[in-house]
């Protein structure tokens, strides 16, 4: 496991680098994008009791992976070591605290992040749990995350100029389908789900 994390750890320092060389010291709000996505979260598995809603719980695994970049990069921002934060991970993520259901699952991590202003491992890790998602499907959405991440911002992302809804769909839905073809265990693994979405981007408009 701490292989995989520090190998999470190292790709999230290069795509925040990509974005900024000096990222560390910009002083982004990382807990807002925690809790922002928990809200989307929330969306996408239903919560509305006055309207008919079937949980999309691709969309919901996609948001727990945008929450794991966020996650990582607030502890990486502070000033403890990689490998202090390789150790923190490995420790808490075994450790999930439990809750009811998603929806309260969703409700913990956001507000324990709006009151602490930060991240929260074992939270995070309880959401993972009632999502029924194992760390190996972390691992393998967060590759292919990342990738689609890097492939924005070579495509215009932060000048605007990128398209994120291609022929009807959203770009994550899109990745969700590229994942789902391709066996993780493919030597290249990144490279062909990058080569992928310039396939599925091609004529977007």
């Amino acid at each position: 496991m701490k292989d995989q994390i520090l190998t999470m750890l190292e790709m999230q320092d290069a795509v925040n680098s990509h974005v900024n060389p000096d990222w560390r010291r910009a002083g982004n709000a990382w807990y807002r994008a925690i809790w922002t996505e928990c809200a989307e979260m929330l969306d996408h598995y239903g919560w509305k009791w006055w309207k008919h809603q079937q949980p999309d719980m691709q969309q919901v695994r996609l948001e727990i992976i945008d929450i794991w970049h966020f996650t990582m990069s607030d502890l990486l921002s502070t000033d403890k070591t990689r490998h202090y934060v390789v150790g923190h991970i490995a420790k808490e993520l075994p450790e999930p605290e439990k809750s009811a259901d998603i929806c309260e699952a969703i409700e913990k991590l956001a507000v324990k992040t709006l009151q602490t202003r930060a991240a929260d491992t074992r939270l995070f890790a309880g959401l993972m749990q009632a999502a029924g998602m194992s760390f190996d499907e972390l691992f393998r959405g967060y590759i292919g995350k990342n990738v689609l991440n890097f492939f924005r911002q070579d495509h215009g992302y932060k000048d605007g100029s990128y398209i994120k809804v291609w022929h009807g769909r959203e770009d994550n839905e899109h990745l969700a389908d590229i994942l789902a073809d391709i066996d993780p265990a493919l030597q290249g693994y990144a490279d062909e789900v990058y080569r992928r979405l310039e396939q599925a981007y091609a004529g977007a408009s």
